[in-house]
């Protein structure tokens, strides 16, 4: 069992449902349907056999799981996501955090598949950041993966990537960059904020530049300057407003935090009837 999935139910569950287990006798059976109730991407699927089967109290049956849907697929309003057949008081006992992991997970998807279709046409890639809710990194990152768009580095070991904090606290950008190639066979990112600095980092033969919060407009001069002897990434409140334009700079790819900080939880429901 994932453990940010064993956590949430401890959470939640604590002692014991006193509701549930007050008033549901414990030889009921029961079908529970998870539904989209508004347009959605799905996502966090592969969590459900986790919240029923491993945990199952040892009722007269085991519980039974349909997955109608795959991670990434589009759902309408009333659409069967998945069902679950089993003892009444483990479907009702889990089906806040059930809900709550696949609601969450699904926002974060339904955005990304907003922001890679807005750049649809061009040649930039959308990419995810570290901007992830505590705990929830890996199933936030899959879920922007099945929404469609690039997962960026994991975390601060699987690449380098060094930005003003670094540069400042390691004498500049020249010294960054070798320092980093010293130390690590890692692929390196740098960010820079002024033309002489990406002069700077050009002269070095850095490969993979970071722009961070300039306008489309700044962004395409600075790209022509580049002129194809760097990647390029554009980062810094970049939005569903605006991510077609910071495309259209002729950029490789453009990262947005707000993919997992400020995707809303998407609108399912669970309906449950007894057998």
């Amino acid at each position: 069992m994932n453990e940010i999935v064993r956590l949430a139910l401890e959470e939640d569950i604590g002692s014991g449902d006193v509701t549930t287990e007050s008033c549901v006798p414990a030889d009921r059976q029961a079908r529970g349907r998870f539904l989209a109730r508004e347009s959605l991407v799905v996502a966090g699927l592969e969590l459900l056999t986790q919240f029923y089967e491993p945990l199952w109290d040892g009722a007269s049956a085991p519980p039974y799981i349909a997955v109608h849907k795959h991670n990434g697929d589009a759902c309408n309003d009333g659409d069967v996501i998945a069902e679950v057949n089993g003892p009444a008081r483990l479907l009702l006992t889990r089906e806040r955090v059930a809900l709550n992991f696949l609601q969450r997970l699904s926002g974060v998807a339904t955005l990304a598949r907003q922001f890679a279709d807005a750049v649809a046409g061009t040649n930039c890639k959308v990419l995810d950041t570290r901007k992830t809710t505590p705990g929830l990194r890996d199933l936030e990152k899959a879920a922007a993966a099945a929404g469609g768009v690039t997962n960026h580095r994991k975390g601060l070991y699987d690449a380098i990537l060094i930005k003003n904090n670094h540069i400042a606290a390691a004498g500049g950008v020249r010294t960054a960059i070798g320092q980093a190639r010293a130390a690590s066979k890692l692929e390196i990112e740098i960010e820079v904020r002024t033309r002489a600095e990406l002069r700077e980092a050009l002269d070095c033969g850095a490969t993979h530049l970071l722009l961070d919060n300039l306008t489309p407009g700044d962004a395409a001069d600075w790209i022509r300057e580049i002129d194809g002897r760097a990647k390029v990434e554009l980062s810094g409140g970049i939005t569903l407003a605006t991510v077609r334009a910071y495309a259209e700079t002729g950029a490789d790819y453009v990262s947005s935090g707000a993919i997992t900080h400020s995707a809303r939880a998407m609108d399912i429901s669970f309906r449950l009837e007894l057998l």
